[in-house]
């Protein structure tokens, strides 16, 4: 693997890059996502209210960690920063009942929005700088895929 440049000994590095997952040599967005499982599947565990606070709170930490880590680094919006995948992937499946098949569809929704940034989702990368760009688009991406999902559930409930 080439070089890169975090250093992984500090903590808000490691954090950034999805413990490790955003150095991916092939498709780090897409392997940064698949990080946030973990996340996803704890945060199904819990009142869909304590998981939307702890998303916005995440969503906020995310704003501050992507710009000092963009800043340590030199580069905004690094492409092995997935911090804002996880995040993004985390509110597309907030107050989702998880099983395989929301995991999946909700993982290609998620992506596809944050590949191919249709309307406010481009805007808001396009327009937003630091870390709140950093995450922004990836926010607001989580959050159109989250009402898709919901909207795909009521279709089929």
């Amino acid at each position: 693997m080439a070089a890169h440049p975090f250093d992984l000994t500090k903590w808000q590095h490691w954090l950034a890059v999805g413990f490790g997952s955003g150095l991916s040599p092939k498709a780090p967005g897409t392997v940064g996502t698949l990080a946030a499982v973990p996340l996803v599947y704890g945060l199904s565990f819990l009142p869909a209210s304590v998981a939307l606070l702890l998303l916005l709170l995440g969503s906020w930490f995310g704003c501050w960690l992507c710009d000092r880590v963009s800043r340590d680094i030199g580069a905004e919006d690094h492409g092995a920063i997935v911090f804002d995948e996880i995040i993004g992937f985390a509110l597309t499946m907030w107050a989702v009942p998880l099983s395989w098949w929301t995991l999946l569809l909700g993982f290609g929704l998620f992506r596809f929005l944050d590949i191919a940034k249709p309307g406010p989702i481009g805007w808001c990368d396009r327009n937003i700088g630091g870390g709140t760009g950093v995450m922004a688009d990836d926010i607001v991406a989580g959050i159109l895929a989250c009402g898709l999902m919901h909207g795909v559930l009521l279709a089929f409930a």
